[in-house]
């Protein structure tokens, strides 16, 4: 099967080719003989109600500082593709939600990776809270009361903005510490959304699993292990990616969040477990395909694209 692919990503000249998973995907439907386009999501354009992008052909490459070559750009149709892959990173803000409603209007003709309607009705911490019982007493609110209600039953807290990504601005507050106000008044200020705030999991220390899920199944899992000093594990702020092995709990977390999933067309996830807990559920642009490659001996971009030909053929 050889398919005409788009790839709406941010700008490729940045991206780091040894860690980056849309590269991983890009190089492996390469290999497959599908046919590669690039763009930017604010090459999008809606014209009389039909989606169009500016698209370049695109050829990657396996060469740190020589990944890629483009061709001349031009003004395609996005339903003349067969499979659009959404790859663009948060932050989920509006104009992500205004790319998922324009991406949206290219069903039936095209299959968009992960589904647009679904990938905007799931915020990696709201969607989370579908399933309460996998999570950690957590509570989502501005409510200045609330908060101090919830760390008086708690103590031990993390505050974070509800749709922030890559641990940018969480905060522990450990039982005493003063800047609770302070964090609120700051949230505040930098706009109107709700903080999520949990109770703090001290299993962090040893470390935040990140599992991806391959069409609702897993696919494999890396543990993330914060630097000294730090109370996050995402690796572009210092965490170490380890081995590890799937438990018990987390294949039972699994097996209960996989099959919605997969009925909503979310095909490549990445959820994040610390201890016996489900902290998040991310649909945007999920991580963790290379690392968890090169620890286990295998290739995730291969199990994605089985799944997208899949669901191509069954269009």
């Amino acid at each position: 099967m050889s398919l005409n692919v788009a790839v709406q990503m941010d700008p490729i000249a940045r991206i780091t080719i040894g860690g980056d998973s849309t590269f991983a995907l890009l190089l492996e439907g390469q290999k497959r003989g599908h046919r590669l386009s690039y763009y930017t999501p604010d090459r999008l354009v809606m014209l009389n109600g039909k989606v169009f992008a500016n698209v370049e052909p695109l050829e990657v490459r396996d060469k740190s500082g020589d990944h890629f070559s483009l061709g001349d750009p031009k003004r395609v149709a996005l339903d003349q593709f067969d499979v659009v892959l959404l790859r663009q990173d948060p932050p989920f803000d509006l104009a992500y939600i205004t790319a998922t409603h324009l991406l949206e209007r290219l069903a039936p003709a095209t299959l968009v990776v992960n589904d647009p309607g679904h990938v905007r009705n799931a915020p990696e911490k709201l969607f989370v809270t579908h399933f309460p019982e996998l999570m950690p007493p957590t509570l989502i609110t501005s409510d200045k009361q609330a908060i101090e209600a919830f760390r008086a039953e708690h103590r031990d807290i993390v505050i974070k903005p509800l749709y922030g990504n890559g641990g940018f601005g969480v905060f522990h507050l450990q039982p005493g510490d003063e800047n609770l106000t302070a964090l609120i008044e700051l949230y505040a200020r930098a706009g109107r959304e709700p903080m999520m705030v949990q109770r703090y999991l001290p299993e962090i220390r040893q470390g935040d699993k990140r599992i991806v899920l391959v069409d609702g199944e897993i696919g494999g899992g890396v543990l993330r292990i914060p630097a000294s000093g730090e109370a996050r594990a995402n690796m572009h702020v210092g965490g170490r990616p380890v081995k590890t092995e799937i438990t018990p709990r987390e294949r039972e977390i699994c097996e209960r969040i996989g099959p919605e999933l997969k009925r909503r067309g979310l095909v490549f996830v990445g959820i994040d477990v610390i201890g016996d807990y489900l902290t998040e559920i991310n649909v945007t642009s999920p991580t963790g395909i290379q690392e968890i490659d090169r620890l286990d001996g295998v290739a995730l971009e291969a199990r994605l694209w089985d799944a997208i030909e899949a669901r191509r053929a069954a269009m």
